[in-house]
């Protein structure tokens, strides 16, 4: 638990440092940059899809006033019409992303007149996903500017501003409605331990607290999207819940090992090579949050959030694997014990409970981590909510299996064993081992 602080303390002070972002409503900073292709943000549009651009502090290191402005601007692509304009400038067709008639151009220097500074409200009719990208077709020529973009679709019958994008904005309801089932699911857990009482162990207790926590993490979340619907900001909620998700981050892995080490319910103590799980996960998970809250509040296209996806997936697939050790070693022991202690039927109980733990950890591990990904990858982006469901569904199930297999019992059935179940135990094991043999 000491650790469990210590490690929060970091996350807290390391949050404090890290610039947020605005959701949908974003500033980027541009010094002294001659990329000829700069992507800023993507966006899911209806077909009443506003862009709200606001440049200042325009300043260009060449400062010929024969240069053609029209080759620097702004313009919206979606990624099918990006391959085709690739080959067009690969085949000569056009010189500049912004000739081509496949994209929508926003506006260009040249409309500015040479001014430091314009804004400018641009109508997106066709729904789509579309990505904004500044251009600059001028070669030699490096750019600095602060841009200011917001980009939103009308709703309802007063046209009211939503700036979820497509396939995002239903997320507040699903967040909300996910908190209920973990909050109502926390009220049957109390229910649980206090009708069995003389039977619940301190892992018990640790169990309600990661619901507990994942409930608040998940209604701080539909509150933060919500904030983000309706004003393009968080305005703070996505502090809360950058803490809630760490905490429950923390708490849902050390459970895990936790479990399958077998504390408190098989044994009172932890073993030195199962601390040092706890060791290297905990601090993993910190670094796995902040990477987490650097890739969210980045552009998706921001220079770092490669970098810092990359720490995050390498982070988190380290975290999954160490987790699996303890269940592997309680397996192990298990066998072991089946075969020396004359207790082959109680043995063989548990050893089935952590081999089928160890079954449904690897599935949870795997669905939220590939199967989510692919889900992301391939739906389209006005669906792109299936798959945060089909991941919290995942989540919500691990729970509830956990819960039920490790539920307080008022007749240990470790031990509620009679001479036949022994008999018939015994002779499983023996037929495991002939097989292996």
């Amino acid at each position: 638990m000491a650790m469990i602080c210590r490690s929060f303390s970091l996350f807290l002070l390391i949050s404090l440092f890290v610039s947020y972002g605005s959701a949908e409503i974003r500033f980027t900073e541009i010094r002294s940059d001659a990329r000829p292709i700069i992507p800023f943000d993507q966006f899911g549009f209806t077909h009443s899809g506003r862009l709200v651009l606001n440049v200042s502090q325009i300043d260009l290191s060449n400062k010929n006033p024969d240069l053609d402005l029209a080759k620097v601007g702004f313009f919206l692509s979606t990624l099918d019409a990006w391959m085709h304009v690739l080959q067009q400038l690969a085949d000569g067709e056009v010189t500049c992303a912004l000739e081509s008639d496949l994209v929508k151009l926003v506006t260009d220097f040249k409309a500015s007149k040479g001014k430091s500074s314009f804004d400018v409200v641009f109508q997106v009719n066709n729904a789509d996903q579309y990505t904004l990208v500044f251009a600059n077709c001028l070669s030699d020529v490096k750019v600095s500017m602060s841009v200011r973009s917001a980009m939103y679709n009308l709703e309802g019958k007063d046209s009211h501003k939503d700036y979820l994008s497509a396939g995002k904005t239903i997320l507040p309801r699903v967040y909300f409605l996910l908190s209920l089932v973990y909050f109502s699911l926390a009220g049957i857990w109390i229910y649980v331990l206090y009708k069995k009482r003389l039977t619940v162990f301190r892992i018990h207790f640790f169990m309600l607290g990661v619901v507990v926590l994942k409930a608040f993490n998940l209604i701080f979340e539909a509150e933060d999207k919500s904030y983000i619907k309706r004003t393009g900001s968080a305005h703070g909620w996505d502090v809360l819940f950058y803490i809630f998700s760490f905490l429950k981050g923390i708490m849902l892995f050390t459970l895990i090992v936790l479990i399958g080490t077998g504390w408190s319910f098989l044994k009172p103590f932890l073993q030195d090579k199962e601390k040092k799980v706890l060791m290297i996960v905990i601090p993993l998970q910190v670094v796995a949050n902040i990477a987490q809250v650097v890739i969210d509040e980045t552009s998706p296209f921001g220079e770092d959030r490669i970098t810092w996806k990359q720490v995050f997936l390498l982070v988190d697939v380290i975290c999954c694997c160490a987790v699996l050790f303890p269940i592997v070693w309680s397996i192990k022991n298990l066998r072991e014990a089946a075969r020396t202690d004359g207790k082959a039927a109680v043995n063989l109980m548990k050893l089935t409970l952590f081999r089928q733990y160890y079954i449904v950890v690897i599935c949870y591990i795997y669905f939220t981590r590939v199967v989510v990904y692919a889900l992301e990858t391939i739906t389209s982006y006005k669906y792109f909510w299936t798959s945060v469901l089909a991941g919290e569904l995942a989540t919500l199930a691990f729970y509830v299996f956990t819960g039920y297999r490790f539920k307080p019992e008022a007749h240990n059935p470790y031990f509620a064993i009679d001479d036949e179940e022994e008999e018939a135990a015994a002779e499983q094991l023996k037929l495991e081992d002939e097989f292996e043999l």
